[in-house]
């Protein structure tokens, strides 16, 4: 990648090249000169940025410097510029592109120590005769392990930040807290549970909220349409209101959740959140393959910000007919961001795979290869995560003024060379261990492919002293049934 003028990746893929005042931005577009004499606390230079225009169009400066001061991007500018400025820490990152962090927007991170257990089972007998035994054993040092290797991994494929959904959550922000990652965590209930379910999950939402220097952020967590009763999810809705937070539940997981519940209660799993005021808060919604034509008006007039999660290999692992419907979802103003589900359900918290997927898989439903391009599939890793898990504004991009999210991406070897056009080669050839470097809030916690905040021999040494008494399913108990 050699050094020239900015580049914007526009959305027919060509590149055009100009200067300022046809159309493509300089560098001056998108940086804040600094006023401060005193050390940044990190410059990354010589890379190539991923950085985005007015028009949230991707434009890829090359020979770039990113200035971090205080755990804020201050500057994106020229690799030149930055010469000879004082920094607590310099990376010199030639050969590498800098894009903004990954974010996982729906996983089960602590389910990390279940991966490989439920293996070619339809959904039904993946929840009730595996996972919900084996859940009902969990303890809390069980959670924090599990959500140590799966941050652990995470970091090692360029996440940043993840929407985590499961129990015994003080464990994971404490996990969070310590490892240096962002997340927006919920502590899940079934109806089931009783009245304590759903208030345990405002109980965390608000002792956690913006902890951890703020790299927390917290939802309430209803289960699914199918665990938690239409007066719970309401209830849900009304303190979701009352305390300005989100929610992050399953719904329309799958077209046969839609059949059931049409069938049982004349009414698809999405207008079950309209009519329980799921839909007047702010509300991500994992999965939705089974959100149908007649769901999408609702969507799009919901009075909160609605968004969903797509995490496409596990969809393919139960073999459900259906995908999310991103086109569809799209074209009414909802956003969709990128997930894995559990390691669990898809044996891998990469997202770099869920970006790939998710433009293949849209080509294949869609039956047009021009759907979802390359560009369109970083526009959903970025800018649409991030509003996803109600973000935008702070991570997603990186600019002045955002949080210093970022990931270093090595394009030497074999695989990725040579760059013809590098969005493509970022989305379909560039893999999560090409990540050299990961920093969060300005903090470095992968350098040169070394994590510096998890022990992980140490972790999967205890862990495996402890899996045989957490997968005994010989008790005959699970914490829920599954029954759509």
């Amino acid at each position: 990648m050699r050094a020239r003028p900015a580049v914007r990746q526009s959305r027919d893929g060509m590149s055009r090249s100009g200067s300022p005042g046809v159309g493509v931005p300089s560098y001056v577009d998108v940086m804040t000169p600094s006023a401060v004499e005193s050390p940044a606390g990190l410059i990354i230079t010589g890379c190539t940025v991923l950085t985005h225009d007015d028009q949230e169009e991707a434009v890829f400066l090359e020979d770039a410097a990113v200035v971090v001061r205080d755990g804020v991007v201050e500057e994106v500018t020229d690799a030149g510029a930055v010469a000879g400025r004082a920094a607590d820490e310099w990376i010199d990152a030639r050969g590498q592109v800098a894009l903004p962090g990954l974010i996982n927007c729906h996983t089960h991170a602590p389910m990390a120590a279940l991966r490989g257990l439920a293996e070619d089972l339809p959904t039904e007998a993946w929840f009730n005769d595996v996972v919900w035994p084996v859940e009902s054993n969990l303890t809390e040092r069980d959670v924090t392990l599990g959500a140590l290797l799966a941050c652990a991994e995470m970091i090692r494929a360029g996440v940043t930040c993840f929407a985590d959904h499961y129990f015994a959550m003080d464990a994971v922000a404490e996990v969070v807290a310590a490892c240096g990652m962002r997340a927006l965590l919920g502590e899940a209930y079934f109806s089931s549970q009783g009245p304590q379910g759903r208030e345990k999950s405002l109980e965390f939402a608000l002792r956690h909220r913006g902890t951890a220097g703020g790299r927390i952020t917290t939802a309430l967590a209803p289960h699914a349409p199918y665990t938690v009763n239409d007066a719970d999810l309401a209830a849900t809705a009304d303190l979701a209101r009352a305390h300005d937070l989100p929610v992050h539940l399953h719904a329309a997981e799958n077209r046969d959740q839609t059949e059931a519940s049409l069938a049982r209660h004349g009414v698809t799993p999405v207008e079950v959140l309209h009519r329980t005021g799921i839909l007047d808060t702010d509300v991500l919604i994992a999965h939705g393959t089974g959100i149908v034509e007649s769901d999408l008006p609702l969507l799009a007039h919901a009075r909160g910000r609605t968004a969903v999660a797509t995490a496409p290999r596990g969809y393919l692992k139960f073999a459900w007919p259906t995908t999310t419907p991103v086109r569809a979802l799209r074209d009414i103003g909802v956003p969709v961001g990128l997930a894995t589900d559990g390691a669990a359900s898809n044996n891998s918290l990469d997202v770099w795979e869920s970006m790939a997927l998710t433009s293949l898989i849209q080509k294949s439903t869609e039956g047009d290869p021009r759907w979802l391009t390359s560009r369109q599939a970083l526009h959903h890793a970025t800018l649409q995560s991030a509003r996803a898990v109600g973000l935008e504004g702070s991570v997603g991009r990186i600019a002045p003024g955002h949080r210093a999210d970022l990931v270093l991406v090595d394009l030497t070897g074999p695989h990725t060379q040579p760059v013809h056009d590098l969005a493509a080669t970022l989305v379909h050839s560039a893999r999560a261990a090409d990540v050299r470097t990961t920093v969060v809030d300005g903090r470095i916690l992968m350098r040169d492919r070394r994590l510096l905040t998890i022990d992980v021999p140490e972790v999967v040494r205890e862990l495996d002293e402890r899996l045989p008494a957490l997968v005994d399913r010989g008790h005959g108990r699970r914490i829920q049934e599954y029954g759509t």
